[in-house]
């Protein structure tokens, strides 16, 4: 019975997650890469504290803001750490659907970034997250060719309800190229 339940939710949360529209391909788990995220509109949610200390209250005025509109949600959800901030993707089709800012909610629009990326899979703990970004930071610095010009930040690519271990992450950082 409890087999049965297990292999009920494991379907549940990976079916959620196949009905979102995907934004860009995430990279392997383990693995470091260098990828051009595209050119999008995203909706942020703001708060002066840590992400990790606010990530529900991050999370609810997004989810209103798609929820009343009829905005499908995409994957994956961006994350800067601090001050914390929430971001989702809006997909093409649903731009039009877009009604400007709101107190909680603000609509922005972000030019292509190259990122350095370090795929994970757990929990969404600030413990994964900096342990990826400072590995992710010490292959970057081995890198001949880039440089990072940023923050790292987290890249989250399934639901709350899906299982921990079935969670698959990225640790970012947008980089330059070195001059010279």
């Amino acid at each position: 019975m409890k087999r049965w339940i297990v292999s009920s939710i494991m379907v549940l949360c990976s079916t959620m997650s196949a009905r979102s529209e995907t934004a860009f391909p995430s990279s392997p788990p383990g693995q470091f890469e260098v990828k051009t995220l595209p050119a999008g509109t995203l909706l942020e949610s703001k708060t002066d504290g840590l992400y990790f200390d606010n990530s529900s209250t991050l999370f609810r005025p997004l989810f209103r803001y798609i929820d009343e509109r009829g905005i499908s949600m995409t994957t994956p959800v961006e994350a800067a750490i601090a001050p914390g901030r929430m971001y989702f993707w809006v997909s093409e089709e649903d731009v039009d659907k877009l009604t400007g800012d709101t107190d909680r909610v603000r609509v922005v629009n972000v030019p292509a970034r190259t990122v350095a990326s370090k795929g994970g899979r757990g929990s969404y703990s600030e413990e994964n997250f900096r342990e990826s970004a400072d590995e992710l930071l010490d292959w970057v610095a081995k890198q001949d060719e880039w440089i990072p010009t940023g923050d790292p930040f987290a890249v989250y690519w399934n639901g709350p309800f899906t299982l921990w271990f079935l969670k698959k992450y990225e640790v970012m950082v947008e980089i330059g190229a070195v001059e010279g």
